[in-house]
This record gives structure tokens, sequence and C-alpha cells, in this order.
């Protein structure tokens, strides 16, 4: 397999509270949700950089598309890693995503590996990491 991800799909338990927090409170471009005429097809894409985008949508109807027992969401699977260009993006973020409704579990601090960085959970619960790692170049284009 040739590693090339374009699409992270997460699923949620309430799209409009999800396109909220990810539209309005963290300012993620979309066009909001689509599909509705289908069943199980509801959606809403965010565009992240360039070739990659965030979906929601609904657990019960991924659950439905890939053929998978719905099961109880876990915190603790992975993390969204978004890296930012300096520690006070870090901080920026994490102010912006705790404005947005967002529960902080770890506040922006220096890391044993020499970066910083701050976790926190989206409103299903999905865990992201906001980091800046000096050995990584960030692209911001």
């Amino acid at each position: 397999m040739k590693a090339s991800i374009s699409v992270l799909t997460i699923g949620v338990d309430d799209l409009e509270r999800s396109l909220k927090f990810y539209r309005d409170g963290l300012g993620l471009p979309t066009e909001g949700i689509i599909g509705t005429e289908f069943e199980h097809g509801a959606v809403a894409f965010f565009d992240l950089q360039a070739g990659v985008k965030l979906a929601i949508w609904n657990r019960k109807d991924l659950s439905v598309e890939a053929n998978v027992p719905l099961s109880s969401p876990s915190s603790s699977e992975f993390t969204i890693g978004h890296n930012v260009g300096s520690k006070e993006e870090v901080d920026a973020v994490m102010e912006q995503a705790s404005r947005a409704g967002a529960t902080v579990t770890v506040p922006a601090q220096d890391t044993f590996w020499g970066g910083y960085s701050g976790h926190f959970l989206d409103p299903d619960g999905h865990l992201w990491e906001i980091c800046w790692n000096p050995a990584w170049e960030v692209d911001l284009s």
C-alpha cells in the first residue's frame, strides 16, 4: 500500500452539533451537510490542507456503511494530530477549541520530547493533539 491518506472520517452522534463545533468553533471550511437525500448518506467534509479532508458522519450510518457493529466510542483509540509552527500557535488553537466547547484534557505545556502540546476532546470524545515539534518543519501553505 502506498501511504496516502486523503480523508479522515470520524463518527459523531449529532451531525449538526459537530458541524457547528468544527465550522463555527474551529473555523474549518466546509460546504455544510450534504447527502441528506440518501439513507445513511448525510455527511460534512472540511478542508484541512491540500488534498486532505476531515469528514463527520453519524456513527450509526458509518456502522451501516462499513458493516461493523455499532460500539461504544473510546477516546483512547487514536488522536488527531494538528502540528503548528510555534508554541504560541498551540496556545491559540487550544484557546479556540476551548471557546468552541472542547474539553481540554491536557493544557498546552512543554513535553518530555522537547516539543509543546496540549490535548482536547471534541463534542463526541475524539481526541485531538495540538503540538509544536521543533524537529519538524510545518508547511502552512
